[in-house]
């Protein structure tokens, strides 16, 4: 095979079936994403002084409100999806079919999080640094529920990494065959969202170095995470071709990620060299004059 005849291939299956119940990739690497952002929380948590159960206690209310509002925000920037005559507006509910978007994620998921914190008596900012690592990590591992769905993808392109896209049939979950069985290939296009899973990694590397380097200002890492991803993501959505909502002639999630790597940016200047509200890592115990009880 020659460099132009190689491809990253997509999934030909994006759910399987046990018994009666459908099992959706995309859900399984959400929910894998979920179990590595509640694992690392709880690490760096404990780390700064935290107590143990703290944050599945806090997670119980972040997670299913971030679900939520991931969702929320998906069908009202794409409501031509359910609402339009011909469409099923039922299927705004179907999760496993893809369609979450990370601003509304995140929105209502610290919304959650402020629940938890206030029930468990704990800072919230002094959580969001502790997450921020691990929700990028999450983010990484939910691109692929994307592979599995043959979506966000880039321009048609003739890289040796081009990406397959199959026709899929939603009802199945299986992509669409020829007359002589052969899965029907779409084309090959740029893979975006192997792009931003890998950009998802680096941040969050990033973080974690920059978080143990420094003693970062309260909200620091939590504002570097959201600098830091939305770069990223500004540049992938010049490259995404699928369907999209434009306004001035770019994708609403351009206009979107940019303005939120302004605030994050920002953000990041005027809190990196604050007082911390809670030890960094490496600290045997909490900044006694700023505990991580204090400041919710």
């Amino acid at each position: 095979m020659t460099a132009s005849d190689s491809f990253f291939p997509s999934p030909t299956v994006s759910a399987f079936h046990v018994g009666p119940v459908t099992i959706h990739f995309y859900a399984l690497c959400i929910l894998a994403g979920i179990v590595v952002a509640v694992w690392l929380t709880s690490r760096r948590w404990s780390g700064r002084g935290g107590q143990a159960g703290q944050v599945l206690d806090i997670c119980l209310w972040a997670v299913p409100a971030g679900i939520i509002g991931g969702r929320i925000y998906h069908v009202i920037t794409d409501p031509e999806l359910y609402f339009l005559p011909g469409k099923n507006p039922w299927n705004a509910f179907a999760i496993w079919d893809g369609g979450l978007g990370i601003w509304g994620a995140v929105a209502l998921g610290v919304v959650g999080a402020w629940i938890g914190c206030r029930r468990a008596k704990v800072s919230l900012i002094a959580f969001l640094d502790a997450v921020a690592p691990g929700v990028v990590f999450a983010q990484a591992l939910g691109r692929w529920g994307n592979w599995f769905n043959n979506e966000l993808y880039g321009d048609p392109t003739t890289l040796p990494w081009k990406l397959q896209i199959h026709q899929m049939d939603v009802a199945t979950g299986s992509a669409m065959t020829d007359p002589s069985g052969a899965p029907v290939v779409l084309g090959y296009f740029q893979p975006t969202f192997l792009y931003e899973s890998l950009w998802c990694v680096v941040v969050g590397l990033v973080l974690l170095y920059v978080d143990r380097r420094f003693a970062l200002g309260a909200g620091s890492v939590f504002s570097l995470y959201v600098a830091g991803y939305t770069a990223g993501r500004f540049a992938f959505e010049l490259m995404r071709s699928d369907y999209a909502n434009l306004i001035l002639g770019l994708r609403v999630n351009t206009w979107v990620a940019a303005l939120i790597f302004l605030g994050g940016a920002v953000a990041f200047v005027l809190l990196f060299r604050r007082r911390r509200s809670m030890a960094v890592p490496g600290d045997s115990a909490p900044d006694s004059s700023e505990p991580l009880t204090t400041g919710g």
